[in-house]
């Protein structure tokens, strides 16, 4: 009987937007979330409109509250891969979407799935590593390109900043953390490598003790 009562009202639901899962929002979902969200993956999946439609209410309040897609560094600090991260249009649209009424769509405009591999990069293929504690800045002896940089022994809780004073008097900010959840232990690439050149100082600001490990290439 509930689940007849969860059909009937979801029948009887208005539909007041345009936006339907097969143009557009399946292509966000796709983009930002499919990579955690798919059958074998790291969470629930959310590749079909079956599958995406009960939690509707839950995606608007996670992405309006900034909580998904779970990336971490803030925007504006660094650039790198891989970055999931939301856009205001795609918030909009999402939020649109289930205020609407979550409609279909029709399947012929709906994208081909994704598809994933089992493969994925790791920080640690990147060498020699260097090692930077909250309050133990490190001052480097040659020039290196830093392609990685991964939070270590970091709080739940707790923020981080990792930035670079390079010896011409140039600041680089590397990455910022803010209100660190362990999900976010990851190997953050940067979409280009860094050039620190010889004397640049690298620095870590943390509330609490924390450590960077950065990835250097050759």
């Amino acid at each position: 009987m509930g689940l007849i009562g969860v059909t009937a009202a979801r029948a009887h639901e208005p539909i007041t937007t345009k936006l339907t899962w097969t143009q557009e929002i399946s292509r966000i979902i796709y983009k930002r979330c499919a990579s955690c969200h798919h059958e074998g993956g790291t969470a629930f999946s959310l590749t079909t409109y079956d599958e995406a439609r009960p939690w509707a209410k839950a995606i608007r309040e996670e992405v309006l509250e900034r909580r998904m897609p779970p990336w971490g560094a803030v925007e504006g600090v660094g650039a790198f891969r891989d970055d999931p991260s939301l856009t205001a249009l795609e918030i909009e649209m999402l939020v649109g979407w289930v205020e609407g009424g979550a409609p279909e769509g029709d399947a012929v405009y709906l994208p081909p799935a994704p598809a994933f591999g089992t493969e994925a990069k790791s920080a640690s293929s990147a060498k020699p590593r260097l090692i930077v504690e909250a309050g133990v800045p490190l001052t480097l002896r040659e020039a290196v390109a830093a392609v990685a940089i991964t939070p270590r022994d970091t709080p739940e809780g707790s923020s981080m900043e990792v930035t670079a004073y390079k010896p011409d008097g140039e600041v680089e900010h590397l990455i910022w953390l803010r209100h660190y959840r362990e999900e976010w232990n990851r190997a953050y690439w940067f979409r280009d490598p860094v050039r620190l050149p010889a004397g640049t100082r690298i620095a870590v600001d943390a509330i609490a003790p924390a450590a960077a490990l950065i990835s250097v290439g050759r």
